[in-house]
């Protein structure tokens, strides 16, 4: 009988994930792993499977979890439009700029490995259009709550928003000041986002 596992996996894979976020793949090695998750090189390979394996799964869980907490937030939002708006400005919301420059697991993940990892990129993929996805419910939903121009594509839009909101995830890992990227994350909502009658 397989001896049963004396870890937290869930609390394992969280270190793990950290560890990934801030150091990036290729640079966390084995035994970063190993301390952050306080099992050896045997056991956790024996759980979790090799290093790509164990990125891969922490990235799934990264990404379904934003895809929740997204469709929690859009549903307790009193307008859709808040939603969208508090979406782009996310990484300038941080007054010390920490979160802002340690930037996004998924998009940092998806610069690194994109090009060289088929399957980095095809979670990257799922993950983006789940999210654009999440957006055109939002932005449907805006236009008829009378915030946003009917005329405006939501499909289109949607992922326009996610391209927006990831520069400003890009620019924030630069090192640019909270007060410029909500300038940035504010300019580009005017445009996205037409109110009614807008000419």
């Amino acid at each position: 009988m397989p001896r049963p596992r004396e870890f937290d996996e869930e609390c394992v894979v969280a270190a793990i994930r950290e560890v990934f976020w801030d150091k990036g793949y290729a640079a966390t090695s084995v035994d970063d792993l190993m301390r952050a998750s306080g099992l050896g090189k045997g056991s956790l390979y024996g759980a979790f499977g090799d290093k790509h394996r164990l990125f891969l799964r922490v990235l799934r869980e990264y990404n379904d979890t934003n895809d929740r907490v997204l469709r929690e937030r859009l549903a307790s939002a009193s307008r859709a439009v808040h939603f969208v708006r508090e979406f782009v400005h996310g990484p300038s919301r941080d007054s010390t700029g920490a979160s802002a420059q340690r930037g996004c697991l998924l998009a940092n993940s998806t610069a690194e490995l994109a090009t060289s990892m088929p399957d980095v990129a095809a979670e990257a993929r799922r993950s983006y259009d789940a999210t654009a996805e999440i957006l055109t419910e939002a932005i449907e939903r805006a236009r008829r709550e009378g915030d946003v121009d009917p005329g405006v594509d939501a499909d289109q839009v949607a992922y326009a928003v996610l391209a927006a909101q990831l520069g400003v995830v890009a620019l924030g890992r630069t090192g640019m000041g909270v007060g410029a990227l909500a300038s940035v994350a504010e300019s580009a909502l005017t445009r996205l986002l037409p109110s009614p009658g807008h000419e």
